[in-house]
């Protein structure tokens, strides 16, 4: 008999093993087992080997990667999680181990590695890919089915849902939910009562209406609502719209929209992520617009690889990079176009966060700065570790929630040293994350979204 099929993480300590125990899933695909065997990638979503191979080994990623910081282990580096993509390839070892599941699961998905890789590997399509594989190959318990159900098919498309939802847990937040929840100590507890520490006091579903420019028309765009902000941060969307709008951009509206599909593709759940996707492409396609504008870089960076997302749906694959190449996020967009009036003054010392998914996935950070500069009476400060992931990561700081909070400590105390009374930042993940881990640190510091920012200058001009 062959034995198992086991591999040694080259980690610090040379300590560790990843093993392959995948004998109940080959019979559950119809394989009659004589001998331990590895089961390879279940299908064509599994990360590709083009894109593995690009990777030389260097180490540039260990340094900027959160997770290597926190707990040292070479597994849980990118390079690391590569290797273990490669050696799924090899059939050395399983799609469906659980080593492999817990040192992808432990991945934030940040793409910092990426501003840092001098070889342009991709590694966010790569860990999306291999958690598209652990979704299908790996067995989950019925608890587990339920919550993965209720979020991403129950609640995530349906604003309506989601919003009621949201006001439902904010009130048993203010009853004192969440300390109930940690005494039943119960996995599944726990996590809802950490979703209850995110939330805001409050949230807003304002829906945005369409919006003439002032002035001379200088653009038409359409704004995506999105699930989570639309639900939740309603205010931020009619803020953005009127920026824009203030900036001389029309704003078109459009009723057929749904959630992105970004914490579906984060989660490895592409074929959900795919029928977002084009249900999006089909509703916007509806309308004539020089561009679609994001205000969460989140969801911006996810529709911004929509082509690729599509790229085996022959029917749908140029179509959707064609959308893709319209997609801009409201600070680029503003940012690029330039700003037609003058904001009024604010007295506010204040320090710029890069969300993860603005800076590293979407390479954008020089508009946001000069938005920021073009306040009257800021007085911006910088962040040491700006471009450091504060432990949101879609679902991450529920799924992961002692490593997430590790990481927020880590961004909560660089914060504090600036002196800044307000952090100012472009994702709803970073705004509740960030909010949640001053608050728990005694921090009166408030926690703003770059749009609502420059809506409050035009209010004061």
């Amino acid at each position: 008999m062959a034995p198992t099929a086991e591999w040694r993480c080259p980690d610090a300590t040379g300590e560790g093993y990843v093993r392959s125990g995948s004998r109940s899933r080959a019979r559950a695909l119809g394989v009659r087992v004589t001998e331990l065997i590895n089961l390879p990638y279940p299908n064509a979503d599994a990360p590709q080997e083009d894109l593995i191979a690009r990777c030389v080994h260097c180490g540039f990623c260990l340094p900027t990667c959160p997770t290597f910081a926190v707990l040292g282990v070479e597994m849980d580096s990118p390079r690391g999680r590569i290797r273990l993509m490669k050696t799924v390839w090899e059939h050395r070892l399983g799609a469906d181990s659980a080593g492999f599941e817990d040192h992808i699961s432990k991945c934030l998905d940040c793409r910092a590695c990426e501003t840092a890789c001098p070889s342009g590997v991709e590694y966010g399509k790569l860990v999306e890919g291999a958690r598209s594989q652990i979704v299908v190959a790996r067995p989950r318990s019925p608890v587990e089915r339920f919550i993965r159900t209720a979020a991403f098919e129950w609640l995530l498309p349906h604003r309506r849902v989601l919003g009621g939802f949201a006001m439902l847990s904010i009130a048993a937040k203010r009853l004192g939910a969440g300390s109930l929840l940690r005494a039943m100590r119960l996995g599944a507890a726990r996590r809802l009562a950490d979703l209850l520490d995110l939330l805001p006091p409050r949230v807003s579903v304002t829906r945005v209406a369409g919006m003439r420019p002032q002035g001379a028309q200088r653009g038409r765009v359409a704004l995506l609502e999105g699930c989570v902000m639309g639900s939740v941060f309603g205010d931020t969307n009619a803020a953005t719209a009127r920026v824009l709008a203030r900036n001389g951009v029309e704003i078109i509206p459009v009723a057929r929209q749904t959630c992105c599909g970004a914490l579906h593709a984060h989660a490895g759940e592409r074929e959900l992520a795919r029928d977002l996707a084009r249900h999006n492409i089909e509703a916007f396609d509806r309308v004539a617009v020089d561009a679609v504008i994001v205000n969460a870089a989140g969801c911006g960076a996810a529709m911004k690889e929509y082509g690729w997302l599509l790229k085996d749906d022959p029917a749908w694959s140029v179509r959707a990079s064609a959308f893709a190449s319209k997609v801009k996020d409201a600070t680029e967009f503003l940012g690029d176009l330039g700003l037609a009036e003058r904001p009024g003054p604010l007295g506010a010392r204040v320090t710029w966060d890069d969300p993860c998914h603005l800076l590293h996935g979407q390479k954008i950070g020089a508009q946001p700065r000069a938005l920021l500069a073009a306040i009257p009476g800021l007085d911006v400060v910088p962040l040491e570790e700006a471009d450091w992931c504060c432990g949101s990561a879609g679902t991450y700081n529920v799924t992961q929630p002692e490593l997430a909070r590790s990481i927020l400590e880590r961004k909560v105390a660089n914060i504090q040293r600036t002196g800044a009374d307000t952090v100012v930042t472009a994702n709803p993940g970073c705004l509740m994350q960030i909010q949640s881990g001053l608050r728990h640190a005694g921090s009166n510091v408030r926690v703003v979204h770059l749009l609502d920012l420059l809506d409050e200058a035009y209010g004061a001009s």
